[in-house]
């Protein structure tokens, strides 16, 4: 497929260069390094986007809540261009996930590897891939010009200018997006059919192009397989030709632990499919395998700290000799409270009981006659004496009668005034 991608640019390359030093999987590999793309910056948070021979894969399918980047280290000095990508995204049934590719200036330090619901104040463009409104998937374009703050917008689906539904998900297969830029026209396409078209979009020469992805705890993985950037005006540099592609075809295709045999059908086209889909199953093979060992490694990280937990336990518990002695205290109580069970059914205390009753019969029964005679001679004693009574009753009497006699004589002698 790559071969009769770059016969098809060479074919047109009259009209339309390549942009090399920022694009990327228009050979045979996507990049002639296994650690980097040239002119690209790959970065991560949570994880380190894995590239292998035919693709990128910014996030992977194990863990979750990771994000990744990829950014062109040089500004596009075009007015007018066109740009196609191939990607795909799988998943389980309900992950989820998005990307982004950027059009903007100084994306790499504004960007970074944010999404387009946390990022702040871009100037530029960026087309954005999710479910956004449970669709199946969506494609939306959004431009800002430096004053808007993304991260901070009450709605930031509303700002988008352009937009179309599309199933991108699972489908086995990567989907071409292309997106074309003149002074006329904005236009962007999806599996050749259109996106949005609009004419009063217009960006301006000097931005970077990149891709982010970010996905939630149960994940989408977005592989980018190609990023093809061309120049309408013929500025840049043409794909080089490759020689004898069709032979090359036909070879096995290299593995990086065992090169699996792919017979020659006599057909380049069977040849090359076949081709793309042992480099495709080799890539599923390997990010499976670096899943797998990242569980393993949880599980032994895990294992360790159920150690732990069980010799803290085992410590905290009670010893063997510890336990013995209890066991030897309550053998001991319970041999002291047979022997009490012993002695009171082997005794009658009956008489025992009627000497007590008796004893306390009698002691009630002197108790109440002693306290009966205290009562009596108690209230006796401190009741008044009658005799007492009158004798004060005739005093205060005899004291009255004197006083007002007194009181006569007095009011006889004194001076009587007359006026």
């Amino acid at each position: 497929m790559r071969t009769f991608t770059s016969i098809a640019l060479l074919a047109i390359g009259a009209t339309a260069q390549v942009i090399e030093s920022a694009s990327f999987g228009y050979g045979k590999t996507i990049s002639p390094s296994r650690d980097s793309i040239p002119g690209w910056n790959i970065g991560g948070e949570g994880h380190e986007p894995s590239l292998l021979s035919d693709k990128l894969i910014l996030t992977p399918p194990y863990p979750g809540n990771t994000r990744g980047s990829a950014w062109a280290q040089t500004a596009i000095s075009q007015e007018e261009w066109s740009a196609e990508f191939q990607f795909r995204a799988s998943g389980p049934e309900r992950a989820g996930g998005i990307l982004q590719l950027w059009y903007t200036r100084d994306g790499q330090a504004r960007v970074g590897t944010s999404s387009i619901y946390t990022v702040g104040q871009f100037d530029g463009f960026a087309l954005v891939i999710d479910t956004h409104g449970g669709r199946g998937g969506s494609i939306r374009g959004f431009l800002n010009d430096g004053t808007t703050d993304y991260k901070s917008h009450r709605s930031v689906d509303s700002l988008a200018f352009g937009h179309c539904d599309y199933a991108y998900r699972n489908l086995g297969r990567p989907t071409v997006v292309k997106l074309k830029h003149t002074n006329s026209i904005f236009e962007v396409t999806v599996d050749d059919k259109t996106c949005f078209l609009t004419n009063k979009v217009k960006l301006p020469a000097g931005n970077t192009f990149g891709f982010t992805a970010a996905t939630p705890e149960n994940p989408d993985s977005f592989e980018i397989f190609k990023f093809l950037l061309s120049s309408a005006s013929g500025q840049g540099q043409t794909v080089p030709s490759q020689q004898g592609s069709t032979q090359q075809q036909q070879q096995p295709i290299s593995n990086q632990n065992q090169p699996p045999v792919i017979r020659d059908t006599g057909n380049p086209v069977i040849d090359a499919g076949i081709g793309a889909q042992f480099v495709d199953l080799q890539g599923r093979i390997q990010l499976q395998n670096k899943a797998t060992n990242t569980i393993i490694q949880d599980l032994k990280a895990q294992s360790g700290k159920n150690d732990a937990r069980h010799t803290e336990i085992m410590q905290k518990l009670a010893s063997k000799e510890q336990v013995a002695a209890l066991d030897a205290r309550l053998q001991r109580i319970e041999s002291l409270l047979q022997n009490i069970q012993r002695d009171l059914e082997g005794k009658d205390y009956s008489s025992r009981f009627n000497q007590l009753q008796d004893t306390l019969r009698s002691s009630h029964l002197s108790l109440t006659e002693n306290l009966q005679s205290h009562f009596l001679s108690a209230i006796t004693a401190s009741s008044p004496r009658m005799g007492f009574f009158i004798f004060l009753v005739i005093a205060f009497q005899v004291l009255l009668a004197t006083s007002y006699i007194i009181y006569k004589r007095r009011r006889a002698n004194m001076p009587k005034k007359f006026l």
